[in-house]
């Protein structure tokens, strides 16, 4: 697995897609530990770039008070911000069909990264809660 330049990451990290030659690294991307965090990071550059963008509008386009821009912009953000973090697991998935992985590969990736783990949680689980009688 190729990991792409530094300004096609940044690209990437801002909403943009890299060539379909880092499709592995794609899909190790959304199946990291930290997957969300970096989803929420590129939610965020995204949003504050829109919203940035919509209360310069209404300032400078609109000639809106100062408090009134900044308010919606700021509503802007965190409605923006929430809507797509309750998407994420979707929307991460969608973006991987779009690199030709079948649905549910990122969502696969991070169960087989973590079956171990979870094999043995529900191992000292059962032993400590399920008894045989």
């Amino acid at each position: 697995m190729t990991k792409p330049p530094l300004h096609l990451r940044a690209w990437y990290l801002l909403g943009g897609r890299v060539p379909m030659s880092y499709h592995a690294w794609v899909l190790a991307d959304a199946a990291r530990p930290s997957w969300l965090a970096w989803f929420a990071l590129r939610t965020l550059l995204r949003m504050v770039l829109l919203t940035t963008a919509i209360t310069l509008g209404l300032l400078l386009g609109l000639d809106a008070p100062v408090g009134l821009a900044l308010a919606c912009g700021a509503l802007g953000l965190v409605v923006g911000v929430y809507f797509m973090l309750s998407y994420a697991i979707e929307s991460t998935e969608y973006r991987m069909t779009r690199y030709g992985h079948p649905h549910g590969a990122a969502a696969e990736a991070r169960k087989a990264r973590t079956a171990d783990r979870d094999r043995l949680r529900q191992e000292r689980y059962d032993n400590a809660w399920r008894t045989t009688e």
